[in-house]
């Protein structure tokens, strides 16, 4: 089956894309770029380097800008998804949705609508063991966004190996947050991975950070070989 990733450039969408070329034919990512921070549907930080991520992995990228407002942002996601199955074939749209019902539910209605099957491979996960097998099968992620306490401008850039892992499983349980960021605590952003023929490599960024709230934004950046 022929399968069209919906791709931000986080942590999420990138491990639901190896999963999903374990199994069928992934032929292309699907990015929205919403001009909204505070979409209810897309991930936002840095949301243009999925282009550079969409190059590392070798797949053609599908881009669709969205005003980013609640619901109608649904109908640019439709239009997305009708251009890589005109363009590429695509038979079967897979998500990185882990917990968020309104988010999955909202993807799988519109692929109803257009008679493609989704595919959300990370779905409910236990979140020890996906965080465990996230750094295992050699993916480097970096923190870009944080949004809650106990988060400072420190974890900007932060890549989540063992030692880091280790700290949110301890602020998880103290702060009784998710592990995996799920509930909005954070926002990754995926440097290599198993897909990718070469890494990313940060040229240069800035921080916004004010009261447990900013972003690591990554102002250029370019691919380097492994």
């Amino acid at each position: 089956m022929k399968l069209g990733v919906l791709f931000s450039g986080g942590k999420d969408s990138t491990f639901a894309c190896w999963k999903a070329m374990q199994q069928e034919e992934v032929v292309c990512l699907i990015t929205v770029i919403s001009r909204n921070p505070e979409s209810y549907m897309f991930h936002t930080p840095n949301i243009r380097l999925a282009a550079l991520q969409a190059e590392a992995a070798g797949l053609p990228l599908v881009e669709v800008e969205t005003a980013g407002e609640k619901e109608e942002e649904l109908l640019d996601l439709k239009q997305a998804l009708l251009a890589a199955r005109e363009r590429f074939g695509i038979e079967g749209v897979v998500t990185g949705a882990v917990l968020s019902v309104y988010q999955a539910a909202r993807v799988q209605r519109v692929c109803r609508e257009l008679d493609l099957w989704c595919f959300n491979p990370l779905w409910s996960p236990d979140q020890e063991a996906y965080m465990e097998e996230l750094i295992d099968a050699g993916f480097r992620v970096i923190i870009v966004g944080v949004f809650s306490s106990p988060f400072d401008a420190s974890w900007l850039g932060r890549e989540i190996d063992r030692r880091t892992l280790d700290e949110l499983r301890e602020i998880a349980r103290k702060y009784r947050i998710t592990l995996t960021g799920e509930g909005g605590e954070f926002e990754t952003f995926v440097v290599d991975a198993p897909i990718f023929s070469r890494r990313i490599a940060i040229e240069e960024a800035s921080r916004d950070y004010r009261n447990y709230n900013g972003v690591l934004r990554i102002e250029r950046a370019g691919l380097v070989a492994k």
